[in-house]
């Protein structure tokens, strides 16, 4: 294999492992599609923006290496760990009394005019507090990573997984802003909130136990 064909293989097994990983069912996923169905596109997408700032700031981390320098302070991703699971545990809970006692669904015009930055802000707290986004963000330096190429090859692998990560958040926030998607929604509000309350707690104790 040549070394061109090498850098090549690398680049895709990295892209695809973020796809899968980014693209499977997870409380960010789930989050931006309930918020779409509820509030709107607009909404939607300020929480997938705030979602793709905390996964940049993991992954330009990663690319310079200093991630894994993070790792060898278990104290910090201790606190991040923390802090993680208990907000985890926070959306669990509002998810929860979303279901059992539902609110009416805001419109887009008023999520857009009050809730775009506070959106945005809870996207990124999610992605900035999951300290798996850090594990994740090293394997894909890890996938991505070539002897014999400069940083250049390291900085492309992560622009694609951030194209990657901006076509899967921002197509969940489009898709289930649609029309139909929202009506199919309204009629299941309770059962998925019930879902994203049960998502959200195991995540978060599944987090606070976990050894990372």
């Amino acid at each position: 294999m040549t070394a061109h064909a090498f850098t090549n293989a690398n680049l895709l097994l990295a892209w695809s492992a973020y796809f899968v990983g980014t693209a499977s069912p997870g409380p960010s996923n789930l989050a931006i599609m309930a918020i779409a169905s509820t509030s709107g596109r607009r909404a939607a997408l300020s929480f997938a923006a705030g979602v793709m700032s905390g996964s940049f700031f993991w992954a330009m981390l990663a690319a310079l290496g200093l991630s894994a320098a993070l790792t060898a302070y278990s104290g910090f991703l201790v606190a991040v760990k923390i802090c993680g699971g208990v907000y985890l545990l926070w959306l669990a809970f509002k998810s929860g009394r979303s279901a059992w006692r539902p609110r009416a669904r805001a419109s887009s015009a008023n999520a857009a005019e009050h809730g775009v930055r506070r959106l945005y802000a809870r996207g990124a707290l999610l992605h900035l507090t999951n300290p798996k986004a850090i594990l994740v963000w090293m394997s894909v330096a890890a996938l991505g990573s070539s002897a014999s190429q400069g940083p250049m090859h390291m900085l492309t692998v992560v622009a694609g997984c951030l194209c990657i990560g901006l076509s899967v958040f921002g197509g969940y926030a489009v898709l289930f802003s649609m029309a139909s998607a929202r009506r199919i929604y309204a009629r299941v509000q309770r059962y998925f909130d019930a879902c994203l309350a049960i998502v959200f707690g195991a995540a978060g104790i599944r987090l606070l136990v976990s050894r990372v």
